[in-house]
């Protein structure tokens, strides 16, 4: 009973995370994406740590594939799997759940908004410095990266409120789900 008490929770936890991952594929504004909320979502809740980082990762890897080759095709000679700058994206997805194993330790709400914005802070600095680091639009000394800073900061916002929305969603239905079925609520057993 207890492993499929396990296997149930973490079907719950993926589709809830894959869902989050196809959500990108919605219209939104520019920056409005689950990446922060994914990657707390999974950090807080999978028993087993090495699941926090590869669903996630793999849920938004997916969404990535069906964006550069079916919504943004027309933009790449054929078939993408990595864009340019993927990596410093996925990097930043991994500091943020190695942040969220430690800052939500206990979900709480002061946690899930310290964690929130920290994911956005996160973000902003990593992917930026991807752009300026494997881009030629700026010049690669400290003004040309500050430069990356500050033509980053109107993007910032929308960062910082698709961090919140998405991680008050994720966490807010499990929860609500966990308390109307108890069988989602934390097994005790590595899985």
């Amino acid at each position: 009973m207890a492993k499929n008490k396990i296997i149930l929770r973490f079907s719950v936890i993926t589709l809830l995370i894959l869902l989050a991952a196809l959500s990108r594929l919605i219209p939104h504004p520019a920056n409005f994406a689950p990446i922060g909320g994914m990657a707390l979502f999974g950090a807080a809740y999978y028993n087993r740590r090495v699941w926090a980082f590869v669903v996630p990762v793999v849920s938004m890897w997916i969404s990535d594939l069906i964006l550069n080759n079916v919504v943004y095709g027309a933009y790449f000679d054929g078939f993408v799997w990595f864009y340019s700058g993927a990596w410093f994206t996925y990097g930043a997805f991994v500091l943020i759940v190695l942040m969220g194993m430690f800052t939500l330790r206990k979900i709480k709400v002061p946690n899930l908004l310290f964690s929130a914005l920290g994911a956005s802070v996160i973000f902003f600095l990593v992917s930026n410095f991807g752009v300026w680091f494997s881009g030629t639009l700026y010049p690669k000394d400290f003004g040309g990266l500050m430069a990356c800073y500050t033509a980053g900061i109107p993007f910032f916002k929308n960062t910082v409120m698709g961090d919140l929305f998405y991680t008050a969603l994720l966490f807010g239905a499990f929860e609500l789900s966990a308390r109307r079925f108890p069988v989602l609520k934390k097994v005790n057993v590595n899985a």
